[in-house]
């Protein structure tokens, strides 16, 4: 599915002839990819801005951030990479928290329920999971592997994709028999009701704070960054992402 392929990027449908200078680029963690979908298109809607979002880890979009990218947003699946931003001059504010994520143990396979327990069986040769040193979502299924004991029984079965959506593509093809994922692309209305999962306990990992920064350009901060990072965190934007499985803090 094309959908999943890494450096995806995906245009608002509203107001996209303006000017390219006008268009607000969003660097956007992958499992906040269907998320981001609706809320770009409700963002366009009310505030007249077109939005480009670009789709990678989290430790990818840093990188490019931090080669000069010109990206406006940065909406990341973690706290620590929008933070070391914010100590490098990157930004002109800390990051704000907008959401806690939560992962799932997912499966096309309709032989097998998902569960912890089933990934140390032979039957399963292939466990997808995002890479731990670019996407906060692999950090923590790793660390529900090792706080089962099993890292070390399954560690020659782990396939690493290199972000949230190259993951999902090993699960949908078939690719890996399990893998680990955004509690987001489960409830997404494209992936609803395809495959088997389950919610894993959230005191199983560290929780996934999932924070946005508005990163400086030649010309300061573009004005429809703020405007975005306000809609992000309003009640609209907030019942977005409830939708989506995502954990708000109150």
């Amino acid at each position: 599915m094309a959908c999943f392929f890494l450096g995806i990027t995906l245009l608002a449908s509203c107001k996209s002839h303006e000017k390219e200078d006008k268009i607000l680029r969003i660097a956007t963690a992958a499992n906040m990819q269907f998320a981001m979908e609706k809320l770009t298109e409700a963002f366009s809607q009310e505030n007249g801005i077109a939005c480009e979002v670009i789709l990678s880890s989290s430790g990818k979009l840093f990188a490019q951030i931090k080669e000069g990218a010109p990206y406006d947003v940065f909406v990341s699946a973690d706290l620590k990479y929008p933070e070391q931003l914010y100590r490098d001059g990157y930004t002109i504010s800390p990051p704000t928290v907008y959401a806690n994520g939560r992962i799932v143990l997912w499966t096309m396979n309709e032989a097998n329920f998902p569960s912890i327990e089933i990934l140390t069986n032979d039957v399963v040769r292939h466990i997808a999971l995002p890479s731990p040193k670019t996407a906060p979502y692999g950090m923590a299924a790793l660390e529900v592997l090792n706080n089962h004991h099993i890292f070390a029984v399954v560690e020659d079965k782990l396939v690493y994709g290199e972000s949230v959506a190259q993951t999902n593509q090993f699960i949908i093809s078939r690719s890996a028999e399990f893998g680990f994922t955004a509690m987001s692309v489960v409830l997404s209305p494209e992936m609803k009701g395809k495959g088997k999962w389950i919610a894993l306990d959230q005191k199983e990992y560290t929780p996934i704070k999932q924070a946005v920064v508005l990163i400086k350009n030649k010309n300061g901060v573009k004005p429809g960054a703020q405007k975005f990072h306000d809609f992000l965190l309003s009640t609209k934007g907030r019942t977005i992402l409830h939708k989506f499985g995502y954990w708000i803090d109150e």
